[in-house]
């Protein structure tokens, strides 16, 4: 009986595909890469031709010794590594080290784990393909030209142990630009006036402020608002125009690498690293009772929102039975990607859409159950007719004043039903149900409620931004994004700090060295050229060499200048006020693996170091100490007694300092999106919760929303305080010059 041999990376891959294929083939793991790079030496023979030297990584030799054991008892070898760059190289290295003739029908790919696709892929083998191979190859060797050449220079010049890379920089110069913004942003006041209307005692609704005459309404200052309260004094309000419309909204298409990444943050608040790794245990295989290993989604690594014909097939019939013929809309939805794309693979989606994911879920681990729901939702969903939404809107006049208040009523939820994409800043508030109302019908005011705002500076990157960014911009590629974060936080050029990615002093010193000497390493629009020229290679379209050649001759020459004109610069270390208790000194703040810690300044003679306690000011609920922020080995943030270990508390919510008035508990701070959190009571047996605005300098955001000020209290007695806000009552009302506690009336 012949026998065939299939080479894969991993053992769970392997296991996936052994029960598919059968006894007639032998299925062996490489355990990714056999060769790469030497990491002692350059490892790149510039003089001819950018040649490599590849060696065996270290630890893979019983591994080779196995793979050709088992290549001479096969009649046949098939390398099945991933359908991507990557894969292609592995399996390059695997035909050059088991001897395999890598232009004989030896290289076979697939899409997805599944019985009808793997049997396929063994029917039609090709050879390897050189266009992806030098792509890759080309890729490698300009990261290692770069981290090879410069990040010695940093050594030199900055601190030992730096490295610069050359997608890696640019991403830390997108969060070093937009702290830039950030810190010269000057707010802006302005404000908004809301009323609130009733007919003959029915229930009331909102308003907005939204024309004065013919022009829209900006008020700019506390002036403005309150000579637009004057005269709306006395005046009366009737209904001008009433205006319906229905629109459909679509759904998000299936996802790409770069999407799941994004919404696996929002809504599960995984890191990249952490959705790829779970990810790729789905794609993979899982063990699912009887069943054996199966591979639960397509391949993870796709920048393409393309879907195969038979899982739309296989998509509609599941909706027209689950939901409804209503639910399927007229024809199959495809997407096309925007930008550039490889368009090598499908969009990330399950493998078979009858398989559901409460149905497995006591098979799965709760990250694989959460990610595979969320992959399962996201193309069901992308498959569904889309929901109407009929909008309302009703014009309000009060003398030359123009009120707007707006409704939506859901009159078919379509793909809601299974999913709603998340967004980045999603402060917008629902919109309610509006009375029915009819054009010129009187209307009396119950309150009018001024409100102060000040314009906001771009908020910070956070994992999913960036990575969007990052796609936006065509830095990097899917398998790249997660690696990029990992780099440059590994690398102490970025922290993250309440989910927001910070730049250290170390990273901005580093970015403005690099932007001054080495302008075409941090250019965003230099580094997406370069990912579009390896693109080019892929496809066959220009000569790896030649891309590397024009890359390196004026990078050599700029590092040779760099070399003479930089001096020695230094990264000054936070001075604190602690004291070596060794020998004396001021103990200075470091960035180690796990976040900031003390440590004496007298290294190496002294080699004292110290956890770096930062002070919260809430005494510990559990005896005399003071609760202090400390971060977990995996660098995540909780709070603990400063008197550990004689005292054990430790909560991972940021304490509010306010005692619960229930049971006297301590309450934390339970943040949400938007201008909204909540205070709940760490007492099990108690749980009280209450929503409070967030407060100045929340979530390292100012409060967007600040109450009118004392001085417009002295405007007239028809203004009083309630919670905070401004409020325009009917005459005879008490007058109040309370505003927010410690605002002072502005932010």
């Amino acid at each position: 009986m012949s026998k065939t041999l299939v080479i894969v990376e991993s053992p769970a891959k392997a296991k996936s595909i052994g029960k598919l294929l059968g006894k007639k083939y032998t299925i062996k793991a490489s355990m990714g890469h056999v060769r790469d790079l030497p990491k002692s030496q350059f490892g790149v023979d510039v003089e001819h031709g950018f040649t490599p030297k590849y060696i065996t990584i270290r630890g893979k030799g019983e591994i080779i010794k196995e793979l050709k054991t088992a290549v001479k008892k096969a009649d046949r070898v098939l390398l099945a590594s991933d359908p991507d760059r990557e894969g292609e190289a592995i399996a390059w290295h695997l035909a050059n080290v088991l001897e395999i003739d890598e232009n004989a029908p030896c290289r076979i790919e697939f899409n997805e784990i599944t019985k009808q696709a793997v049997q396929n892929a063994v029917k039609a083998p090709r050879p390897i393909d050189y266009n992806r191979v030098n792509a890759q190859q080309a890729r490698r060797i300009l990261d290692r030209l770069v981290g090879y050449k410069l990040s010695p220079l940093l050594w030199r010049k900055v601190k030992k142990g730096l490295s610069a890379g050359r997608v890696q920089s640019v991403a830390v110069r997108l969060i070093c630009d937009r702290e830039e913004e950030i810190n010269a942003f000057v707010p802006e006041e302005y404000w908004t006036l809301t009323a609130v209307f009733t007919r003959r005692g029915k229930d009331p609704f909102e308003a907005k402020l939204y024309k004065i005459g013919d022009k829209k309404a900006e008020i700019k200052n506390q002036v403005q608002i309150g000579e637009i309260l004057k005269d709306l004094k006395g005046v009366s309000y009737r209904v001008v125009k009433i205006t319906h419309r229905e629109k459909n909204r679509q759904p998000a298409p299936p996802f790409t690498t770069s999407s799941l990444q994004q919404e696996a943050y929002r809504k599960l608040n995984f890191t990249a690293r952490k959705t790829m790794m779970v990810a790729q245990q789905l794609y993979e295989g899982l063990e699912l009772g009887k069943e054996g290993p199966v591979g639960l989604v397509t391949y993870i690594r796709t920048d393409s929102t393309r879907v195969a014909a038979q899982a739309l097939t296989d998509a509609r019939a599941y909706i027209q039975e689950k939901f409804g013929p209503e639910y399927v809309p007229e024809k199959p939805r495809q997407v096309a990607a925007r930008g550039r794309v490889q368009d090598a693979h499908e969009a990330i989606r399950p493998t078979a859409v009858e398989r559901e994911p409460e149905a497995i879920k006591h098979y799965l681990t709760p990250d694989q159950y959460k990610l595979y729901k969320l992959i399962w939702s996201r193309f069901v969903a992308s498959q569904m007719s889309p929901a109407i939404i009929e909008t309302t809107s009703i014009d309000i006049t009060g003398g030359r004043y123009i009120f707007r208040a707006t409704g939506s009523v859901v009159k078919f939820p379509g793909f809601t039903r299974v999913y709603v994409e998340s967004r980045d800043d999603e402060t917008k508030e629902e919109e309610g149900v509006l009375p029915a109302l009819s054009e010129g019908e009187a209307l009396e005011v119950k309150s009018l409620t001024p409100k102060q705002h000040f314009t906001q500076p771009p908020p910070r990157y956070t994992d999913a931004t960036l990575v969007k960014a990052l796609e936006e911009k065509g830095i990097g590629r899917p398998s790249t994004y997660a690696p990029i974060l990992e780099t440059i936080i590994k690398r102490g050029y970025v922290v993250r700090e309440k989910k927001q990615l910070v730049p250290t002093e170390l990273g901005i010193v580093v970015v403005d060295l690099l932007k001054k000497h080495f302008p075409d390493i941090i250019d965003v629009e230099f580094t997406a050229q370069m990912e579009e020229s390896l693109d080019r290679i892929e496809e066959g379209e220009m000569d790896w060499v030649r891309v590397i050649q024009d890359f390196y001759g004026p990078f050599q020459e700029t590092l040779a200048r760099a070399e003479e004109k930089i001096g020695q610069v230094t990264v000054s270390d936070e001075v604190s006020e602690e004291i070596c208790e060794q020998c004396g000194r001021n103990m200075v703040v470091k960035m180690g693996r796990y976040g900031k810690f003390l440590a004496c300044p007298g290294f190496p003679e002294c080699r004292n170091t110290r956890p770096l306690l930062e002070p919260t000011g809430v005494p510990c609920p559990q005896c005399k100490g003071e609760l202090v922020v400390r971060r977990s080995k995996k660098g995540r943030k909780f709070y603990g007694c400063s008197r550990y270990p004689d005292c054990d508390f430790v909560v991972w919510d940021e304490p509010s300092g306010e005692k619960c008035p229930r049971c006297g508990g301590l309450l934390v701070i339970k943040r949400g999106r938007g201008e909204q959190e909540e205070l709940e009571c760490i007492n099990e047996r108690c749980r009280y919760r209450v929503g409070r605005e967030k407060k100045a300098g929340s979530d390292g955001q100012a409060a967007r929303d600040v109450a009118a000020g004392s001085e417009l209290a002295e405007e007239g007695p028809f203004f009083e305080s309630w919670h905070g806000d401004a409020l325009l009552s009917p005459a005879g009302a008490k007058s109040s010059r309370t505003a927010n506690p410690g605002t002072g009336g502005r932010s």
